[in-house]
């Protein structure tokens, strides 16, 4: 019997208020996803210009998981 982990955690979409729930994995994902733009646009402003920030590598990279592994979730939160 393969064990999948349970949907508990709701998550909405920031602009749309559309809300999916998540896997414990995933919205810890999810929730990295946010402090990293938030602290990348941070330095950007800092530097003075966009996309100064390495965050922005993360950022993508969290994205890219989502897309990957959870595209339903991906469509609801982040495109």
């Amino acid at each position: 019997m393969i064990k999948t982990e349970r949907k508990t955690f709701e998550r909405k979409n920031r602009f749309t208020g559309e809300s999916i729930m998540l896997t414990q994995k995933e919205s810890i994902i999810h929730d990295r996803l946010f402090l990293n733009e938030l602290m990348a646009t941070l330095e950007d402003k800092q530097a003075g210009f966009d996309g100064a920030s390495k965050l922005w590598d993360k950022v993508r990279a969290d994205i890219d998981w989502f897309r990957q592994h959870n595209a339903k979730a991906y469509m609801v939160l982040l495109d």
